[in-house]
């Protein structure tokens, strides 16, 4: 569908930038309203501190007082990269700190579902835990919290989703979001909540002298910063400038080498190279290798390729990872064929597209609903809920959202307006997950079409691209692309720069089936020439060989080809312009 390219509006704000600082740069942080130069500090010195975090004083106790009676914890996570990764840390920093016993336990999405249910306390019994500690998840955990407690089992929730109107009654709750919270970050990712949580219970015992009588070396948390900075890229959570601060420090541990054995397998696997690691190589290379274990299997799988220390047997998990990832990408391709031929005969440009878009068969794979909504929203620009059978009775959806419309928020507004419809709900602005009963579909369907359109308007289905502007012939250069690399953590709400201009082509070829390979010129007579290329592009529009010039949309980059480094665009959007 066309796409508006727009320019970025920086707002003003009386910043003294560094003389160092290149003027591009100054720019670019100014549109992402960098109101101080603090908020660009990346040493851990800058880190908010955890104290104002509701709960914390109640979960450390409860946390002493398991390691000193020597109580058996369970850790109960969620089936995503976050929680694997939220899983992991757990279970390591308590390991370190003295933890007598410590076991994880994470639900298999097609018997249990999401979260800490009722059912899978029935699992956790079997393990005879003296506490419960959810990791990502458990703020909407009612009922299960209630079973825990029916079985004499304590219970600790940790997560960051937004909560309900009401709060399980747990021992303790550690949740940014949660009412009352006061601290500044809102956007912690739930390893970061885990993270959080075990730095102020190490400082708790080391004023208790735990570790020195334990004879235990004191933990280092800056060790489990790898496990952060994937879990929080992964998860998609906005890059504040504290979320900022933990990926930066963890992608350095990464591209270091001090990494866990399986951060570096399965990057290994991904054919990306750990010294040159940037922030979206975690999200679109490791995670998605992560997460396919808990789409198509067992999570488990993910979280003991990161609980491994031996690097020979991470990377068996991590090609076992990485062959899930390879199934879960076709049947994703057959999924999404079968998405598009369901709505290949309504209308973009009428009215027949609903605002609010629902896909439901009952052959789809549960464990991909998430990935088709996503792809189905790239394409259309609209809001989307891809469905699977749950059971006989029983579908769930999984949702993605486009900016304006707060996913969530419009799931309760059709709960609100139909009691009843939806068994359960939760997420966040941009992806959420839901139940409902099959008899309740079409009516469904309608309902949160209607809160769509009562909550978007026409403007809001356009697709737009925002640019930093147009960069002059002199800025294009590999220091200015290396500038760019090193500035970030670059991520959601704190987006990669991306520029825009009109191009010469001079070559134009399909690579690997349908990535566009490009030759550019920055004038008509080809004295300033620049490689480019674009992925999944439309192959029955490009290569344009009737084409002189092309309009762009893109990223710098450096491109490494044997041991030879060059500037590369990577081509975001491309249109072709019509001969003067």
């Amino acid at each position: 569908m066309p796409i508006t390219i727009s320019r970025r509006v920086a707002r003003p704000a009386a910043i003294h930038w560094p003389d160092t600082l290149h003027p591009r740069l100054q720019s670019i942080y100014a549109a992402r309203d960098v109101q101080s130069v603090v908020e660009l500090e990346r040493g851990l010195a800058s880190m908010l501190r955890p104290q104002q975090l509701k709960g914390l004083e109640e979960a450390v106790l409860l946390l002493v007082d398991a390691l000193e009676k020597r109580q058996r914890i369970l850790i109960v996570g969620d089936l995503d990269a976050d929680g694997a990764t939220s899983s992991a840390l757990a279970m390591l920093a308590l390991r370190d700190m003295g933890a007598a016993d410590v076991q994880y336990l994470v639900p298999n999405r097609f018997d249990f579902g999401y979260g800490l249910t009722p059912e899978i306390v029935e699992v956790a019994k079997t393990r005879q835990p003296d506490l419960i500690v959810t990791v990502d998840n458990g703020i909407s955990s009612l009922d299960g919290v209630a079973a825990a407690h029916a079985a004499g089992i304590k219970v600790l929730v940790t997560d960051h989703h937004l909560p309900g109107a009401v709060l399980p009654d747990a021992q303790a709750i550690v949740n940014p979001n949660q009412p009352g919270c006061e601290f500044p970050s809102k956007n912690l990712a739930g390893v970061g909540v885990i993270f959080y949580l075990m730095s102020a219970l190490r400082s708790r015992l080391r004023d208790k002298n735990w570790f020195q009588a334990q004879a235990l070396s004191e933990p280092n948390m800056g060790v489990y910063l790898d496990l952060v900075a994937l879990g929080t890229v992964a998860d998609v959570v906005p890059l504040d400038s504290n979320n900022r601060i933990l990926v930066h420090q963890g992608l350095q541990r990464i591209r270091s080498g001090r990494a866990r054995p399986g951060i570096l397998a399965l990057l290994d696997v991904a054919g990306r190279s750990r010294q040159r690691l940037v922030a979206s190589d975690l999200g679109f290379t490791v995670g998605p290798r992560l997460n396919a274990a808990g789409r198509l299997d067992d999570m488990s799988l993910g979280i003991e390729c990161l609980l491994c220390d031996s690097p020979d047997l991470a990377r068996e998990m991590a090609i076992e990872l990485d062959d899930l990832n390879k199934d879960r990408r076709a049947i994703e391709a057959g999924m999404q064929q079968e998405a598009l031929k369901s709505l290949e005969s309504l209308s973009l440009d009428g009215d027949q597209l609903p605002w609010g878009v629902c896909l439901y068969d009952s052959q789809w794979h549960q464990g991909v609903i998430g990935i088709l909504a996503s792809r189905i929203k790239e394409r259309f620009h609209r809001p989307v809920i891809a469905f699977a059978d749950a059971n006989e009775k029983e579908i769930k959806g999984s949702a993605r959202s486009i900016p304006g419309l707060h996913i969530r928020d419009a799931l309760d507004a059709v709960a609100s307006a139909n009691p009843g419809l939806l068994t359960k709900f939760g997420g966040h602005a941009m992806a959420a997950g839901m139940s409902l009963k099959k008899e309740g579909y079409p009516r469904f369907q309608q309902a949160f079409d209607l809160v769509v359109r009562e909550s978007l308007s026409a403007t809001d289905l356009q697709a737009e691209i925002l640019s930093d502007g147009e960069l002059m012939a002199e800025e294009m250069n590999l220091p200015l692309a290396y500038t760019l690399r090193e500035a970030g953590p670059w991520g959601q709400h704190f987006p990669e720069p991306i520029f825009d201009g009109e191009f010469y082509l001079v070559q134009q070829r399909i690579v690997g089936e349908k990535h566009l390979k490009l030759v550019l010129s920055l004038d008509a007579q080809g004295q300033q020439i620049v490689d480019a290329i674009a992925f999944n592009v439309d192959v029955s529009l490009w290569p344009n060989n009737g084409a002189k010039k092309a309009k762009l949309a893109y990223r710098l980059d450096v491109n490494e080809f044997r041991g030879r480094e060059s500037l590369q665009l990577m081509v975001e959007y491309i249109e072709a312009l019509p001969e003067a």
